[in-house]
């Protein structure tokens, strides 16, 4: 029965028998069969849709709503029997409970992310974008919607709804935005950096707003003395919360100081949120208020945040935000929609996008030099719709502020803009883009006199070791200074904001999974070794790792690194078994290959397997060796060997395989020339040695690494090299392409060694090699010798860098 757009449902409590089939019942009849049924169907199909229009750049939002709207009035549900079978009206009660619960969670376990010091802190550029496009939004479609109501004729309910529609468009979600620069992974890149912080701006204003605006219409023919106990009731809820609850969740946090938050103190934090919920319908606010409120109170990151993060966030991102979303979309008849409605709300929509736009160019062109590109892409992602804007619809169509038409309407729009949005902003944007490097930065092409910058990835501690020790090895004097820049990844959990914090001098660096005094005190006893003649930045990440390598190479290209140093995925216990395999570190260093403006090294650190000194205390001699085959990975290996050389406690072994009976190659000769070339500038050099093994194929090139490999504390090898008979075979068993075909095979389980590896990888230029491996030398000195083609060595300067040759023929 429905009366005055209020639809009746009448059910018999009772009527609920045997309703299964063996019984010769129709299961649908039992609501939580019912319930198994529709979000079953409704989860499939908006999956169906999300694989098919994932290549048309389209966002999950899009593929849930339209998951509902399929199944609701405006497609199957025209058809009468199948909409009483699967989406009845007595269901829908539960169905919409469901959804409602999800998401008062999904904003709780949202909230519980954001900082609200990094909200206030929020710098003034992105806090002049927030305020403009909140406020210059609200005005014009404002205005617009006055003027369509007063000069255009239209429905007597789309022209009460217009005004609020039209403000409504100023709304800029921080959560909403945080969605979308997820999907597209550019939440890590300077764009999404700065729309984010926007975002917050604006939302801090919205809701503030949004808020009042509900009293206000709750107490619409009330008097002023009943909107001033409203507004003292939003305050004692804020009060309770900042007061009472907050400070438990405090006292909980200190008992668990050290340890894992207590079952029981979830559940508590549980129980908050539903008590936070229901007294925000006590007092006539929505009840996503009082979890949203409540979130915030609670102090992001761990322990306590992550562990809420931990335990909810995939049951609410995965099931309760699609469920809500589809719901919205079962409510959705297009039929209702007329089309002078249509091109009205289409006019505000259009015009208020535009505006937002418009609204960025003002404070971001013509104030922060912005790019007119960068401020058309910041403006189409606040013009962003999702979950925020359906639950403000949501209630306004439950307190009759929109009829079915207009709710229809808003939802189509909420389509139609974010179906825009996205491939427009993966056309637009390529965040790969902004790491391509100017010039060549590697550490071949790089004047021997000139600093050596060396960017190291730190994850875990066990990593501390090795790296301090290369680099020591890496050798900074007067003659070469060193410039470190060591990064802290840190995976982003509790937190929805990321971060890129740089460290000043002598401060200590914070990271949760990683000792800060250990890496503290490693990074200023290296300072104090070579003080005058290394540099070290710090910096810390704290980010998704599916978006890490954005920061990376950020840091990477804005230090202009020769070189940077990422972890291998795989971390190994003391008797030789991996101990960790991190999949998602794996798909990091890919994307770092892939993306890095430098070099690149991968570490496979096996320095627990024969627990490694330091080279800062014990100053033993450091063996490296540089397995070389060719290529210009091969060639950045061995140019980073010579410098190490230079180092009065590294001792470097360059292995050069050569393949038996291919002396006159034209490969052959030009790797005998940037090795000759190396040999010379290391003539003298007791640290330098050369050794040439002949050999006939790969088998005999892994048997003579095999028992020459446990020699070195270190084994350099490039990650690509040129196709080559001693190749064959290898690559077909490969675990981890990244590493090459080479790395693969000495990173393995199966190639027992107690030797770290670093795989090489030198610069690639748009993604091609860099062909040329000539060396950059450095300017003559009265210590030092140049580089004359045509002058032939003494005897007794050839005779100083020692070189053997070993022919194996079995």
């Amino acid at each position: 029965m429905e009366v005055n757009r209020t639809i009746m449902v009448c059910q018999n409590p009772h009527s609920y028998g045997h309703k299964d089939v063996w019984h010769l019942g129709n299961p649908l009849d039992s609501p939580t069969s019912l319930l198994f049924v529709q979000v079953s169907l409704i989860t499939m199909l908006s999956q169906v849709i999300e694989v098919c229009l994932k290549p048309l750049g389209q966002s999950s939002l899009v593929s849930q709503i339209l998951g509902g709207v399929i199944f609701g009035p405006s497609v199957l549900g025209q058809k009468k029997s199948l909409a009483n079978a699967l989406f009845p009206m007595k269901g829908a009660m539960v169905l919409e409970t469901l959804a409602s619960f999800g998401l008062m969670f999904f904003f709780f376990i949202v909230t519980v992310k954001m900082d609200i010091a990094t909200m206030l802190r929020t710098e003034k550029q992105a806090i002049a974008i927030g305020l403009s496009t909140f406020f210059i939004t609200l005005a014009i479609p404002g205005g617009l919607s006055f003027l369509l109501k007063n000069y255009v004729s239209m429905d007597k309910s789309l022209s009460e709804a217009l005004p609020v529609i039209a403000m409504s468009q100023a709304m800029t979600v921080f959560i909403v935005v945080s969605v979308l620069l997820t999907e597209l992974k550019i939440l890590n890149t300077d764009i999404g950096r700065l729309a984010m912080s926007s975002a917050m701006s604006a939302d801090i204003v919205g809701f503030s707003l949004t808020v009042l605006m509900f009293a206000i219409m709750q107490n619409k023919g009330g008097t002023i003395v009943s909107f001033l106990w409203i507004i003292l009731s939003i305050a004692a809820l804020v009060v309770l919360i900042i007061y009472v609850m907050r400070p438990a969740v405090i006292w909980m946090l200190r008992r668990s100081e050290g340890k894992p938050v207590d079952e029981l103190y979830v559940v508590c934090i549980f129980i908050f949120v539903l008590i936070a919920g229901f007294l925000s319908e006590l007092i006539g606010q929505h009840f996503v208020m009082g979890p949203i409120l409540f979130g915030l109170a609670i102090p992001e990151g761990p322990p306590m945040g992550t562990t809420l993060i931990t335990k909810m966030e995939t049951i609410c991102l995965g099931f309760f935000y699609p469920i809500y979303l589809a719901v919205s979309g079962l409510k959705t008849n297009v039929f209702k929609i007329s089309f002078r409605s249509f091109w009205i709300v289409g006019v505000v929509v259009f015009v208020a996008s535009i505006a937002k736009i418009v609204a960025v160019m003002l404070p971001g062109y013509y104030s922060s030099n912005m790019s007119m590109k960068e401020c058309c892409m910041i403006g189409l992602i606040l013009n962003a719709r999702g979950i925020a804007e359906l639950t403000l619809y949501n209630m306004w169509k439950g307190s009759k502020l929109l009829t079915e038409q207009e709710f229809s309407l808003m939802v189509v729009f909420i389509l139609i803009v974010n179906a825009i949005i996205s491939p427009l902003l993966k056309m637009l944007y390529n965040p790969s883009e902004q790491y391509h490097a100017l010039g060549r930065c590697t550490i071949q092409h790089t004047r021997r006199d000139s600093e050596l910058r060396v960017m190291i990835c730190i994850h875990n501690n066990e990593n501390i070791p090795t790296l301090m020790n290369i680099l020591e090895a890496s050798y900074a004097s007067g003659e070469s200074m060193v410039g470190v820049i060591a990064l802290i990844l840190i995976e982003l959990l509790g937190r929805s904001r990321p971060l890129l914090v740089a460290h000043q001098e002598h401060e200590t660096l914070r990271s949760e999974p990683c000792s800060s005094t250990q890496i503290d005190n490693a990074l200023k006893q290296y300072t104090q070794q070579n003080e005058g003649y290394a540099t070290v930045e710090s910096f810390s990440s704290i980010s998704n790792l599916d978006t890490m390598h954005d920061d990376v190479c950020r840091i990477a290209l804005d230090k202009r690194a020769h070189i940077l140093i990422v972890p291998f995925h795989k971390r190994y216990e003391i008797d030789g078994t991996v101990e960790v395999i991190n999949r998602a570190m794996q798909i990091m260093n890919n994307r770092v290959l892939e993306k890095a403006p430098c070099s690149v090294g991968i570490l496979i650190d096996r320095g627990i397997l024969c627990g490694s000194s330091s080279l800062l205390v014990s100053r033993t001699t450091y063996h490296v060796a540089v397995f070389f085959i060719g290529g210009a990975d091969d060639a950045e290996a061995l140019a980073y060997s010579s410098r190490m050389a230079r180092h009065e406690i590294v001792h470097v072994t360059l292995v050069r395989f050569l393949l038996f009976g291919e002396e006159n190659s034209k490969e052959r000769k030009r790797d005998s020339d940037l090795v000759d070339e190396y040999r010379y500038y290391n003539a003298g050099n007791r640290h330098f040695e050369v050794m040439d093994e002949v050999v006939k194929d790969g088998i005999e090139m892994s048997s003579c690494i095999r028992r020459i490999i446990d020699y070195f504390d270190l084994v350099m090898v490039g990650r690509e090299h040129p196709e080559s008979v001693l190749l064959q075979g290898h690559d077909q068993w490969s675990e981890c392409p990244e590493l090459g075909t080479i790395g693969d095979m000495l990173a393995s389980q199966d190639f027992v060694t107690k030797a770290s590896l670093l795989v090489v990888q030198q610069q690639r230029v748009r993604g091609r090699v860099i062909k040329n491996t000539n060396v950059n030398p450095m300017p003559p000195q009265k210590d030092q010798m140049m580089m004359v083609p045509d002058v032939v060595l003494p005897h007794d300067e050839l005779n100083r860098a020692s070189c053997s040759i070993s022919v194996v023929d079995r």
